[in-house]
């Protein structure tokens, strides 16, 4: 019998698959390929993916969004940060099955690097549903849900920390809080998920799934952990809530993980 998220070999099964996405999802998907086809061409772009709840069909309409990652031939310039951007607000505004799109730029080399190979790379070949071009995780190993994997997704929590802290002084309006509580939420769930991966033994994107499985070992941060689960899918912007998240539940996390784990190989 397989472990969850493994084959019978023990290696992390790819998540998702164009097949599953939900029908009322499928224009904004069409759409978003047609886009990056005529925005970025041959020349540029090399492949495209897409992740998160719409590949793995568990999106919900209108609490969802569409994430996507484009992988260049080259580094990624000014030009095609904009050229994202402007895609990324066009999809926003034409599709109410989404909250909003959001479209990573990488390059091939920085995918295929030795450096990346348990991040990025990992990301490609594990996370990600090829939607143009060629597949790069054909270049990739297979991966296991080991130590060195949860050191190098999520060993570098407490550089997050200080920025989270700035953005939560500056936010000043609903919206600004409850986008921050979003992305925090859900780093805090995927890191506490990747703390315990080793020993549990399996994979999973799955939040509430994450938590529980964080949860069993570390039950007197079970419920803290619970709550982020909740403000991933959901969002926040109550103060006391984002506070516990980033000056309570942040710090004694990425203390954690690097005790146990260690701290992620730099970059730059």
């Amino acid at each position: 019998m397989c472990a969850v998220g493994l084959d019978q070999d023990g290696f992390i099964e790819r998540e998702g698959a164009l097949a599953r996405v939900p029908q009322v999802f499928a224009p904004v998907v069409d759409a978003a390929a047609a886009a990056i086809r005529d925005t970025f061409g041959h020349d540029r772009l090399h492949s495209a993916y897409l992740y998160g709840s719409i590949p793995r069909g568990t999106a919900v309409p209108g609490v969802s969004d569409l994430d996507l990652l484009l992988v260049l031939h080259q580094e990624p310039a000014s030009a095609d940060r904009s050229s994202a951007a402007s895609l990324e607000d066009a999809l926003g505004a034409q599709f109410p099955q989404i909250i909003g799109a959001g479209i990573g730029l990488v390059s091939t080399a920085a995918v295929l690097s030795d450096l990346e190979r348990h991040d990025l790379g990992w990301f490609v070949a594990c996370l990600c549903t090829p939607l143009i071009g060629a597949d790069l995780a054909t270049q990739l190993p297979r991966y296991r849900p080991t130590r060195l994997l949860a050191r190098e997704t999520n060993g570098d929590l407490g550089d997050l920390l200080p920025r989270w802290r700035d953005r939560l002084n500056e936010a000043s309006t609903v919206a600004d809080r409850q986008a921050l509580s979003r992305g925090v939420a859900r780093r805090l769930v995927r890191t506490g998920f990747t703390l315990v991966m080793p020993r549990w033994g399996g994979w999973t994107s799955d939040l509430s799934e994450s938590s529980a499985a964080f949860g069993l070992y570390y039950p007197a941060r079970r419920e803290q952990m619970r709550v982020a689960a909740a403000v991933a899918r959901a969002r926040t912007a109550d103060v006391s809530v984002l506070r516990m998240l980033i000056y309570d539940l942040g710090p004694w996390l990425a203390s954690e993980y690097l005790a146990v784990h260690g701290k992620k190989t730099a970059r730059g």
